[in-house]
């Protein structure tokens, strides 16, 4: 098969093309033929630090995390798949686990669920990663219907995805943008947008809340805006994260009794630990999907397999809005 290796990490890595062997299915997997991926910063943090990671795979790798696709054989004990179903999931690129920049992958069916039947491969192939980060942060904080829930970072990849899914959950949500066009897309997705760059978090916590504070607190921009969160949060308020690598002073979370929940959704990718969850989630955010309650928003650009570091680039970039998404 066709893929994309990385030979060396580091900030000039590049990916070559290169005929590999199609993986065999083995138990408990299924060999899928890969209609399109997306790129996630993780995917990018890889790349460019390697071994400093540990979770990077060993050289020459293949990257790439989620992906969309058909079903072309059925491993020993795996119920629930046929040849043709379409499937997407987050099952590759990093450890041992190789990944989506390639015509086929082998991934293990407790990583995968069949795709939003309303969705495209491309549509389905971006959610995976932020769709099961968004889910599982707004669930371990325990969002309930009526909450007033604050998204830092609202249209990002993992923002855009929180945003919509707080308020499938019944959620009045508020979500921070830096620019016209971010927050133009926050409220097209039917939230109220925040300019952190011209409203303080005083601001606008008195303006939409009166001064409580938000009772639910969704950090997608993490490190130094934690403090910001802890600012927003209400008493007893509950904060989810995913970005927490950083020293902070949580005084201020010791007096207002806040609950802190850090969302790493690749543990059980790399600790083969419970990994059936995800596929749980999956399920659940294709019936959302389904139901009209979730819809992944897609960069402009189109890259193929070839194009995958212009792909890469063009994350880094910050210029895109939504998922970036390569076609397989």
């Amino acid at each position: 098969m066709k893929a994309m290796l990385i030979h060396n990490y580091g900030d000039d890595a590049v990916f070559a093309a290169a005929e590999v062997d199609t993986p065999e299915v083995k138990a408990g997997h299924v060999l899928v033929k890969i209609a399109a991926s997306s790129v996630n910063t993780v995917d990018t943090m890889i790349r460019k630090m390697g071994n400093e990671l540990p979770l990077a795979p060993e050289t020459p790798a293949i990257l790439g995390m989620d992906f969309a696709g058909t079903v072309e054989a059925v491993g020993e004990g795996v119920s629930g798949y046929s040849v043709g179903d379409e499937v997407y999931g987050c099952a590759g690129g990093l450890v041992d686990l190789p990944g989506t920049l390639a015509e086929y992958i082998v991934a293990d069916a407790k990583l995968i669920a069949h795709k939003p039947g309303t969705l495209s491969m491309r549509e389905s192939a971006a959610l995976p990663l932020v769709a099961i980060t968004a889910y599982e942060g707004l669930k371990r904080a325990g969002i309930e219907e009526g909450q007033k829930v604050l998204v830092h970072g609202g249209s990002g990849g993992v923002g855009h995805v929180a945003v919509q899914l707080a308020k499938h959950f019944g959620a009045d949500v508020y979500a921070t943008g830096g620019g016209e066009k971010q927050l133009a897309l926050i409220e097209q997705l039917g939230a109220t947008g925040i300019n952190y760059k011209t409203d303080s978090v005083e601001q606008y916590v008195g303006k939409h809340t009166n001064g409580a504070g938000f009772e639910l607190v969704f950090d997608s921009v993490g490190g130094a805006n934690l403090t910001n969160s802890f600012e927003a949060a209400a008493l007893n308020g509950q904060i989810a994260t995913t970005v927490s690598m950083c020293e902070l002073d949580l005084t201020t979370v010791h007096f207002k009794g806040l609950s802190l929940h850090v969302v790493f959704m690749l543990i059980p990718m790399l600790h083969n630990f419970k990994r059936e969850a995800h596929a749980e989630i999956l399920r659940n955010v294709a019936q959302i999907v389904d139901s009209g309650g979730l819809t992944p928003v897609l960069d402009e650009m189109h890259y193929s397999l070839e194009q995958a570091g212009q792909a890469h680039a063009r994350l880094e970039s910050g210029q895109g809005m939504g998922k970036v998404v390569i076609d397989n």
